[in-house]
């Protein structure tokens, strides 16, 4: 690769001489260009090695950023406690053939996903809650006089790459007083329901939402790391959104992300949609015949659609769903494909998704058995099938760290 970056370079230059241009001015304009167009972020590293032109470019902060507008970041692996990781890290890297697999085995090393390694000590453990775009947003839980308090959540957000943190303030009691949440009126108030959202004009710039569920409606707490500070964001009447909700079933699957909304199974039939930019809760319907225990995932499909893919009741092939416009310009599920048993195992579970990808792990025994699996990346577009990684699984969800390699990546805390 460096001796074909380098030939091309030579082009430049004498065709620049040729044409009486600046050589300097011409070269590195196209050299840019060109390495703007290296698909693999590992390749483009290999290239800043290749001599100080090359590394001088790719370093410079404005050439990352375009690249990475560019260009999708990676699936590095997943996040979670001993007994989801095989490793005692709290991270679980990709793992050959993965082409990720180089990338993520350096990651350990050079970075920090054990989260007691840098944030503050508590009497409980620090737990992962969501990730997005290399941030991580982690919970404690808090005992106040021996009793379990579900508003008194201790909430961080980290750079596990460089090690940043900030600690959130906790959500103020006037604010809280405001909106009419009482303690003994709350049903859910859970680290699945505590979520990231980043913002798109800047980098460094995020968003964390809470959702408290509680008897009546639901309540919506806005942080913003630009103020600094908590503020309200939305409240529903389940009343209002006229849909039977099953509160058991609503703690069995977490949020599902795409398009700027997150989307909550509440029965049967029904998902409950938050627009993370418009602060607003609605409902849409699931596809047909979705039996009340099928596990499901709702990924981005490209052109604001949304694909949708559950299994089986007998875990023998997936469906594929994806939205289109009917006549009267609202969005309806179409069945797109049936895909036969995915993975080489006879039991398996899908067990999240992101960046285009939804993740399968299929268990050469059985689940309940907790020997182990096999994590498996299906590709949205393409429907190709790639194997990931072992996995110790005890949870029915994996969170992906997707990202791009430290010396890549932003500073984004």
């Amino acid at each position: 690769m460096a001796s074909l970056f380098r030939s091309l370079l030579r082009f430049l230059k004498a065709k620049a001489r040729r044409s009486k241009l600046p050589v300097l001015d011409l070269s590195e304009d196209l050299l840019w260009e060109i390495l703007l167009r290296i698909g693999s972020p590992a390749d483009l590293i290999r290239a800043s090695a290749a001599c100080v032109t090359f590394r001088r470019l790719i370093a410079d902060p404005c050439f990352l950023r375009r690249y990475r507008s560019i260009h999708p970041p990676l699936l590095l692996g997943f996040l979670g406690n001993r007994s989801i990781c095989s490793g005692t890290s709290g991270f679980q890297p990709v793992e050959p053939p993965h082409p990720n697999a180089p990338v993520a085995r350096a990651l350990p090393r050079a970075s920090h996903f054990r989260l007691d390694s840098y944030l503050p000590a508590r009497r409980n453990h620090w737990d992962y809650c969501d990730a997005c775009d290399g941030r991580v947003l982690v919970d404690c839980i808090r005992e106040l006089h021996g009793e379990f308090n579900f508003l008194d959540v201790e909430l961080a957000v980290c750079d596990p790459l460089s090690c940043q943190w900030l600690l959130l303030p906790p959500i103020p009691d006037d604010l809280v007083a405001s909106v009419q949440v009482q303690e003994r009126n709350i049903v859910r108030f859970w680290p699945f329901w505590t979520l990231l959202v980043p913002c798109s004009d800047d980098e460094t710039l995020f968003r964390v939402i809470a959702v408290t569920n509680c008897v009546t409606k639901l309540v919506v707490f806005v942080f913003s790391s630009d103020s600094g500070s908590w503020s309200f964001g939305t409240s529903r009447n389940w009343v209002d959104l006229n849909v039977p909700h099953d509160i058991s079933m609503m703690r069995r699957h977490k949020p599902q992300r795409a398009h700027g909304f997150f989307f909550w199974r509440v029965n049967s039939t029904k998902l409950l949609k938050l627009d993370t930019a418009m602060m607003e809760f609605s409902t849409d319907n699931l596809p047909p015949v979705h039996h009340y225990d099928l596990h499901f995932v709702i990924v981005e499909a490209g052109e604001d659609r949304l694909a949708l893919f559950s299994q089986n009741s007998d875990n023998t092939f997936l469906n594929y769903y994806t939205t289109v416009q009917n006549k009267n310009k609202s969005y309806e599920w179409q069945m797109m494909n049936v895909i036969p048993k995915p993975v080489p195992y006879d039991d398996f579970a899908i067990c999240g998704g992101a960046e285009g990808y939804i993740f399968l792990v299929g268990f050469p025994k059985s689940r309940y058995t907790l020997d182990g699996g096999v994590c498996f990346s299906l590709e949205v577009k393409t429907l190709k099938i790639e194997r990931v990684s072992n996995m110790k699984l005890k949870y029915y969800y994996l969170l992906p760290f997707i990202g791009y390699p430290p010396a890549m990546s932003p500073r984004v805390i």
